[in-house]
């Protein structure tokens, strides 16, 4: 029987509060996919369906940055290419490797070790494909069978971990509350989508709803939705206390979103003096400050603007 992973327990159960997905899901799960699909991070683990890379992959980045994983994991893979060949290594030399590249705790190796003789004498050299079955493996707890589950074979649950609950607390305000993290993210991955979404959802947690978040930088794709971006309050589970941020255009940029979240559409100076007290048609922070505001959000797709009769400006969501 397998042992648990190491932080497949998070988060602290703060009771129940009220929160929703947005009414319109398809479009939040269709933003996303083609925001993922249109520029990430490139691992090598990702451009494969093998099961044995995966888990090599997702053992080594327990304790290890990313960026770190990826030459010791093509290094492994090269010297022990299958589970056969890892099964009939020394322990001494698998446990010699990870200590020589610094990753993390060494029982992890022998776990490993141990993971691949079980796929060779009890699978017959096949990697068992549920999450059940992928637990019975040396060392492997839920959250790394439902990895291996959905990334290798498309067939898992909605990971569920560090980033993705910074994700959904702050853009859906759902609570730090396991049980309600867990219903949410299952409910917003798409029906046999595991693989593209559990990628994208933790890429979006991994570079742009960081702990001090980015979202403008990289092009949040949830901008429209996402009530942390609305009201300026990005603390989360993990981010006790709000993060600063280098001037305030982007606290602004949101303010404007959740304004016109809240009103149909509005004319330029009305939306002004709605997101800032200090808003004056002709001073420094009036008509050409905003429109400038509403440019950059117009380029992002997230406003359209268009002119009134009176030959204003009116501003609303792009739908």
């Amino acid at each position: 029987m397998s042992e648990s992973d190491d932080d497949a327990d998070a988060g602290s159960g703060a009771g129940d509060g009220e929160w929703s997905l947005p009414d319109d899901l398809e479009a939040v799960r269709e933003a996303l996919i083609a925001w993922y699909e249109d520029d990430h991070r490139e691992f090598p683990w990702r451009r494969t369906d093998d099961p044995y890379g995966i888990l090599v992959s997702e053992v080594m980045s327990q304790q290890t940055q990313l960026d770190r994983v990826v030459e010791a994991w093509e290094e492994f893979l090269e010297r022990w290419p299958t589970t056969a060949d890892l099964a009939a290594a020394d322990r001494a030399d698998v446990v010699g490797f990870w200590t020589d590249h610094s990753l993390g705790y060494n029982n992890r190796a022998k776990y490993l070790h141990e993971a691949a003789g079980q796929v060779e004498s009890e699978y017959g050299g096949d990697f068992p494909e549920t999450p059940d079955e992928l637990q019975e493996l040396m060392g492997v707890g839920p959250y790394t069978a439902n990895a291996v589950a959905s990334f290798a074979f498309n067939d898992g649950d909605a990971v569920v971990d560090t980033n993705v609950k910074r994700v959904a607390y702050r853009a859906f305000s759902v609570p730090d509350d396991d049980a309600a993290f867990e219903t949410a993210a299952s409910e917003l991955m798409p029906d046999g989508e595991s693989r593209v979404w559990n990628n994208a959802i933790m890429e979006l947690g991994g570079v742009a709803c960081t702990k001090t978040p980015k979202c403008d930088e990289v092009g949040c794709p949830w901008r429209e939705w996402c009530d942390a971006y609305a009201s300026g309050d990005f603390t989360a589970p993990d981010v006790p206390t709000q993060p600063s941020f280098e001037g305030s255009r982007r606290q602004f940029r949101g303010r404007v979103i959740g304004t016109l979240r809240e009103y149909d559409e509005l004319e330029l100076d009305t939306l002004g003096h709605r997101i800032r007290v200090d808003y004056a048609p002709d001073g420094e922070y009036g008509r050409e400050w905003l429109t400038g505001l509403l440019t950059d959000l117009e380029s992002d797709g997230l406003v359209d603007l268009e002119e009134a009769e009176d030959g204003g400006l009116v501003a609303r969501l792009r739908r």
